[in-house]
């Protein structure tokens, strides 16, 4: 499953980077893509780990921007 969500407070592109290698690194992530221009992120992952991989997500985002947030 693909999906694209909009990133609210998103600081800078150092930031964005480091939050897209960790969350390539979360079990059951295929794809993670953040584009710090649109502040937006798009993360490919299987169907059923989904849910657990968008919480995971938005720890390692909160880890290092800690007001940055993944807005569905």
């Amino acid at each position: 499953m693909k999906k694209s969500y909009r990133l609210e407070e998103l600081g800078c592109a150092n930031c964005a980077q480091k939050m897209e290698s960790a969350i390539s690194k979360i079990d059951g992530v295929d794809e993670v893509k953040i584009n710090f221009m649109t502040s937006k992120i798009r993360i490919t992952a299987d169907d059923e780990k989904f849910d657990d991989v968008l919480n995971l997500a938005q720890q390692e985002i909160t880890k290092l921007e800690r007001d940055c947030k993944i807005v569905f």
